[in-house]
């Protein structure tokens, strides 16, 4: 692995995508993260940074065609080779149908799907000329079946799950490995800890996941031979039902 080569990670919230970016950082890839503001991802550079890694916090609407197009362009001129691209947005929300708006619906499919679109889009853009990097997808319990209340997530999640599938085997025999992960239960987050006190208190028995065995997992992906590629990663506690 060059000491210039990049990890993307878009969506690099304060627990999971946060996590993978440390994790590749400690790899010793330059690691480039991105969020709706480049402010909010101070804590998390800094972090890295002072880990020894290397870290540049990008402010960027991953559903803004231009923006993502000039986000990888940036990157390839200036910092280095894009190698791994994360992408980890989540958009999680819940409303019974009918209550359940076009801009509501309209809004996830972008954040998640249409994103995810540009995203993958973008890494195999920069990627194919090399013939070879690792593209994950972060789905959800919704990427296989819908839940009531989940139109809207259940929705982006399977049209994330199906551009996976769908670059993975066009992208695969060109030295591309991508994979989807698939993230079944609750996570190690304020959210989760403030909202579901009950299922947070599940920690010391395991029961939640924990953001930095999530990353370690992502890492391993990225290492695996090409002969034996995992295409779909489901990651969910001991005690989760399936």
């Amino acid at each position: 692995m060059s000491s210039n080569e990049v990890a993307v990670v878009i969506g690099a919230g304060d627990a999971t995508g946060g996590a993978i970016a440390r994790r590749f950082a400690r790899e010793g890839y330059t690691v480039c993260v991105t969020r709706r503001t480049a402010e909010a991802l101070a804590p998390l550079t800094e972090a890295i940074t002072a880990d020894g890694g290397a870290a540049n916090a990008f402010g960027c609407d991953a559903r803004d065609e231009d923006a993502m197009t000039r986000l990888f362009d940036h990157i390839e001129q200036d910092i280095g080779p894009v190698a791994v691209v994360v992408f980890n947005i989540g958009a999680n929300v819940r409303f019974p149908i009918t209550e359940t708006t076009a801009r509501v619906y309209r809004k996830v499919w972008e954040m998640a799907a249409f994103a995810g679109f540009l995203a993958g889009r973008e890494a195999a853009r920069v990627m194919l000329p090399r013939q070879r990097g690792t593209i994950i997808f972060t789905g959800a319990t919704a990427s296989l079946r819908g839940a009531s209340g989940f139109s809207a997530f259940a929705g982006a999640k399977f049209a994330l799950r199906a551009l996976a599938q769908s670059m993975a085997r066009e992208l695969g025999p060109q030295g591309i490995h991508v994979a989807h992960s698939i993230i079944d239960g609750a996570i190690d987050t304020d959210f989760i800890r403030n909202n579901f006190p009950d299922r947070y208190a599940l920690k010391d028995q395991d029961g939640i996941l924990n953001p930095d065995h999530i990353a370690e997992q992502y890492v391993q992906l990225h290492h695996q031979p090409r002969d034996a590629w995992t295409h779909e990663l489901d990651l969910r506690p001991w005690m989760e039902t399936f």
